[in-house]
């Protein structure tokens, strides 16, 4: 049986970054494949009652603050509270790592995983295009070719699609996995993705 994840997120979500290495460890032990859906959240969000954290009551900041501290604390990621890119536009970084899936020898998820990093540990700008062509070049894949396939009508089509997917799917926040039409919102749901994903052999 083929398994497959449908994987939607933002690449300026601290809880997709917090997740990501769980969902590499718990699908390889399944065999399962991930099908990266980089997308728009701050459009998610217009159709779903979602609010940008800027908006968000003081409560909910401070609390997600807590939450994020608890969940450093658990896994023993590193992650700076406070970057000093955020936010940051990540369409041309979700752009191309929609370009790495369909390029050849490229690892959607290592570049996912890398450009969080960059983002949550590492203090660096994914809006700005050196920096992620860097970002892709320093995990051996071809950064300028990847940029460069960003900005292609196809490449763009493809972005906006994950996003009308993912609204058409019941996608409403990040990270958001769907298996066998089944949707897991959030890292913390990962235990749940894995139980679903053992029940099929894995």
């Amino acid at each position: 049986m083929t398994k497959t994840v449908d994987y939607y997120y933002s690449l300026v979500s601290p809880w997709t970054y917090l997740g990501g290495p769980r969902l590499d460890e718990m699908t390889r032990r399944a065999g399962a494949t991930v099908d990266y859906k980089p997308m728009e959240l701050p459009k998610v969000f217009a159709v779903s009652g979602g609010l940008p954290l800027a908006k968000r009551a003081a409560q909910r900041q401070a609390y997600r603050l807590v939450e994020l501290v608890r969940f450093r604390d658990r896994l023993g990621m590193k992650i700076n509270l406070h970057p000093e890119y955020f936010p940051a536009s990540d369409h041309l970084a979700g752009r191309m790592v929609v370009a790495a899936t369909r390029t050849e020898g490229c690892d959607p998820g290592k570049l996912t995983d890398a450009m969080l990093a960059a983002v949550w540990a590492e203090d660096r700008d994914i809006a700005d295009a050196e920096t992620l062509t860097a970002i892709a070049d320093g995990n051996a894949m071809d950064g300028a070719a990847l940029l460069a396939a960003a900005e292609t009508d196809a490449v763009k089509a493809a972005y906006d699609a994950n996003t009308a997917e993912a609204i058409e799917r019941g996608v409403f926040g990040a990270p958001s996995y769907i298996y066998n039409d089944e949707l897991f919102w959030g890292q913390d749901r990962l235990e749940f993705l894995d139980q679903a994903l053992a029940k099929d052999g894995g």
